[in-house]
């Protein structure tokens, strides 16, 4: 199998360590490593599969010297619309975590469990989708597949990390001596309905990436998508209550059948043994768990689903090694 350079821009951050933890276990096909962060982390040392790494300043003439099959983004919208296109036109594939190519239509926006045929269609940049958005799609899939979604409603239940490593000290601090510095309200005893910035409409944009996200990567334009977001005080792992109106009839045996095949999931429904889904048990885990699985009798035919995954491990660094995994595979067929 041939050997690969991968880099891990970001590397120092929270979604960047769980690059490494992944990229740890997985054993991928890895000539050399190189991890780049910011100025302010540029020369720490990382332990990282046996060696010691020293952090890479993240710079034009720090790419441009070196031979780089891949790179794992982790660093924000703005560092990645900068030094994205550097990498990619030094002939390197970007797998980018950021919102900043999501819905750039040159650009895949992939799950790999969901949408692997449009990695194809890449031009040196694919596009990680929002945590939210993942989780909920791995789940709503095979039920489009079978039954055809006719409108999805989403209410979110999101964990403090999915705001970096700020929104998790938040919560810590608060615990201890009630002090705020990321949210704009106390987080430790609350839910604050507010998650990214407010647009004219009144949505917020965590909610407006849902929406669009779900549409671009189910190929799916006509879809109707309304969506609440909401940061409660969980460390890792995000809640979604999905409620799902499809075109075709259906059976809550037809929805559990279609559910169990889907690569990916978990089912955890076992309601009279208090068996469902919850964010603690989902920490550090690959898979989406789905449970409290019953028919909406409010209409014609629909569900709601309840989905569980690790925000920043799926959500994250999980789906983007998965697409360098897949492109690994196809790279040596």
């Amino acid at each position: 199998m041939k050997q690969y350079n991968v880099a891990v821009v970001g590397a120092t951050g929270m979604v960047g360590n769980k690059f490494l933890q992944v990229l740890s276990e997985k054993k991928l096909p890895v000539a050399n490593y190189y991890l780049f962060a910011s100025k302010k982390s540029a020369g720490k040392q990382v332990d990282f599969l046996g060696k010691t790494y020293t952090v890479i300043e993240l710079t034009k003439e720090n790419i441009l010297d070196k031979k780089i099959d891949f790179a794992l983004f982790s660093a924000g919208g703005s560092t990645s619309k900068e030094f994205a296109p550097v990498f990619a036109e030094n002939g390197t594939v970007v797998i980018d975590n950021s919102s900043q190519w999501r819905m750039d239509p040159d650009v895949p926006l992939v799950v790999p469990e969901v949408n692997p045929s449009a990695i194809a269609a890449h031009h040196n940049i694919i596009a990680n989708p929002n945590c939210s958005t993942i989780q909920a799609v791995v789940a709503l899939k095979p039920l489009h597949e079978k039954f055809g979604i006719k409108r999805v409603v989403y209410s979110t239940y999101q964990a403090v990390s999915g705001a970096g490593v700020a929104g998790y000290n938040d919560l810590v601090s608060q615990a201890k001596e009630g002090e705020t510095t990321k949210f704009p309200y106390p987080i430790f005893g609350n839910c604050i309905p507010h998650i990214d910035v407010f647009l004219p409409n009144g949505y917020t944009k965590e909610e407006e990436k849902m929406i669009n996200e779900t549409k671009k990567i189910l190929d799916d334009y006509d879809m109707k998508i309304t969506a609440t977001t909401v940061r409660v005080p969980v460390r890792f792992g995000h809640s979604e209550s999905i409620n799902v109106e499809f075109k075709k009839p259906c059976t809550l045996e037809e929805i559990r059948e279609a559910l169990a095949q889907q690569k990916g999931i978990v089912i955890v429904d076992d309601v009279a043994q208090n068996k469902y889904p919850m964010p603690l048990y989902a920490e550090d885990r690959d898979e989406v768990f789905v449970g409290r699985i019953r028919l909406d009798d409010t209409v014609e035919s629909g569900c709601n689903l309840w989905v569980v995954a690790d925000n920043i491990r799926k959500g994250a660094a999980t789906n983007a090694v998965q697409i360098l995994e897949y492109m690994i595979a196809e790279d040596n067929k």
